[in-house]
């Protein structure tokens, strides 16, 4: 059985909707952000725990763990934010949207991502400035440039935008965005 939300010379031959090129680059992008994150949030509970045993069993607490930790934070918040993007998992106002006729909820579903691809813009932009700003400064205690720390602002930003075009052609050809998980 085909989606009726999607046109009929959308489907390949199996009767599944097609997806466009967009969405066969976003998909595994998203996918292995998302796994990049998990991977990010596991070495940072590492990294507070060996802070904790260096602090109260070594009485020598480790000096460049909190740094790292605090960039690793952003990598994950960041990018795990842009992988919310596409597969629809940020905050939303669906509950209004969905008493609004399909035609005007289909439009200010489209205004929605064009929000949120300008936001991922300004991100990025914003990080390249930042990050560009303090392109000499080291990190203390870790000695690595202090730009690594807007380099996730930069990946999201460009994430960003580019699931939210997705969603807009999706929406306009009738489609749905699948999510990266499936």
């Amino acid at each position: 059985m085909t989606d009726p939300h999607v046109a009929d010379h959308e489907h390949d031959e199996a009767g599944r909707p097609s997806i466009g090129l967009l969405s066969q680059i976003n998909a595994p992008v998203a996918r292995v952000g998302m796994y990049l994150s998990v991977a990010g949030l596991l070495v940072i509970v590492a990294i507070v725990f060996y802070q904790v045993f260096g602090r109260y069993v070594l009485n020598s607490s480790p000096t460049w763990t909190e740094n790292l930790a605090l960039v690793l934070i952003l990598y994950v918040t960041l990018i795990g934010a842009a992988v919310g993007v596409r597969d629809a998992g940020h905050i939303g106002m669906d509950s209004l949207l969905v008493m609004l006729p399909d035609r005007a909820r289909e439009k200010i579903e489209i205004v929605i991502h064009v929000l949120v691809a300008v936001f991922g813009v300004a991100m990025a932009y914003n990080g390249w400035i930042l990050g560009a700003s303090v392109g000499t400064v080291k990190i203390p205690n870790l000695g690595l440039p202090e730009v690594i720390r807007y380099v996730p602002l930069i990946a999201s930003g460009l994430l960003i935008v580019s699931f939210s075009i997705e969603h807009i052609i999706a929406l306009l050809r009738g489609e749905e965005v699948v999510s990266s998980w499936n």
